[in-house]
């Protein structure tokens, strides 16, 4: 095939690990995975991560790195014949990989048809997932894999890759492109490297002249060519966006629409009950708990029913949690004290809540003065319940709604003025 013909993003596909951007927390010197590609000993395993990030490169990498054979499947497109066909050809290699993309769509039978190769060393499985392992990959076969986390590329890493582009790329680099703004090609490729490269070759191949590129011009281009642009499907990330935004703005009409264009598409059902199982929490949590409850009881009957009556089940889901009072306490708190966590580290438990299941613990003062507090009247009795270096540090802070509000009263009825309620 033409270079011409190649698009963008696979004309600049990295070959090394030195050239690839992001993911040092992987890939760089000294890291866990660079160092069991270098060592020639790399596990079978699932790269997690947003689209877009390196996961099929990585996977590339590996294969080209090792020199082993090397094979493809999408789980989209694949089934158990198809990789009962690779297994039985690794047999007759060695070493052999086999990269499964979309992981998380494979069920558990295609998923078991996995196993015996997997444990028994025919393949070393790389499948890559957008979608949290935990969820999507049965337990026999998770148990047997290392999960790789990718992060998300950040602007900077989005910029060097634009000129690397434009300086390097057999094609682009005879144009004479000047980039004068990225914001609109980082904005609407949303952090995903695929994604922008593609834009960028759509922008320069529209620009046959004068080829300086400003956030009018990419917002132009895109918008006129939104089709060509959105041909692989990068468009299902736009949408569970602004569905997700339009049930946490209490838009309930937004969030049906938004919701129908999915099951028009042919979204996994799975995919949008978890997204609401999510936000249950996240944008609503103990401003009405029942929310949590229904897109739990969603979740489940959904992957009982399926389509298409899972329309109807998930449609009084998304306009229960749209009309719903919201509440980003939980989801602010515990973020707020994971911060605290990677901050001050691992602080000591204060002696009187520790467990003291032996005699040298509780001559060392283990669970000494401790107040259990049923009891107390109330089942309550002020005492320190974090490190020294925290106390008084509240991380939950109730939401400005009803029933958030009677927690508060009822917090600083307990605790005074120890958190500030």
């Amino acid at each position: 095939m033409a270079s011409s013909q190649i698009p963008l993003a696979e004309r600049l596909r990295p070959s090394l690990l030195n050239n690839l951007v992001g993911q040092q927390h992987l890939t760089g010197k000294g890291s866990i995975l660079r160092t069991a590609i270098e060592h020639g000993k790399v596990p079978s395993m699932i790269l997690w991560g947003p689209p877009g990030v390196g996961k099929t490169t990585i996977a590339n990498i590996i294969a080209q790195t090792l020199q082993v054979p090397f094979y493809t499947l999408s789980a989209i497109s694949s089934g158990v014949k198809e990789v009962r066909e690779v297994i039985e050809t690794a047999k007759t290699q060695q070493n052999v990989i086999l990269f499964i993309d979309e992981i998380h769509r494979f069920n558990k039978g295609q998923q078991d048809a996995l196993l015996g190769a997997v444990e028994k060393g025919i393949i070393t499985l790389i499948g890559a997932t957008t979608e949290n392992p935990s969820f999507e990959v049965n337990s026999a076969l998770l148990s047997r894999c290392q999960v790789y986390v990718l992060k998300p590329l950040d602007e900077n890493d989005l910029i060097a890759l634009l000129h690397h582009a434009i300086e390097q790329d057999e094609i682009l680099k005879t144009k004479k492109i000047t980039l004068k703004e990225t914001d609109a090609l980082i904005t609407i490729s949303g952090g995903d490297a695929r994604k922008l490269l593609n834009l960028l070759e759509l922008v320069t191949d529209t620009l046959s002249d004068n080829m300086i590129i400003t956030d009018k011009t990419v917002m132009e281009i895109a918008q006129q060519r939104i089709a060509i642009y959105d041909k692989k499907g990068e468009q299902h990330y736009d949408i569970i966006s602004a569905f997700i935004k339009s049930i946490r703005g209490s838009d309930p009409n937004g969030a049906v629409y938004w919701l129908a264009r999915m099951v028009e598409g042919g979204e996994d059902v799975k995919f949008i009950a978890r997204r609401l199982l999510i936000l249950a929490s996240e944008d609503i949590g103990n401003a009405n708990p029942n929310a949590l409850l229904l897109a739990n009881a969603t979740f489940d009957a959904v992957n009982k029913i399926g389509y298409p009556e899972s329309r109807i089940i998930l449609s009084q889901c998304v306009t229960y949690l749209a009309t719903s009072a919201k509440s980003n306490a939980s989801y602010v708190a515990i973020n707020d004290a994971i911060a605290a966590v990677q901050t001050l580290g691992d602080l000591p438990v204060p002696l009187h809540i520790r467990n003291a299941p032996t005699k040298l613990m509780k001559n060392l003062n283990y669970g000494k003065d401790y107040a259990y507090s049923h009891n107390y009247e109330n089942n309550f009795q002020a005492q320190e319940y974090l490190p020294k270096e925290l106390s008084g540090k509240a991380f939950y802070n109730p939401g400005k709604n009803a029933r958030e509000e009677e927690l508060r009263k009822f917090l600083k009825q307990l605790w005074k003025e120890k958190y500030g309620y």
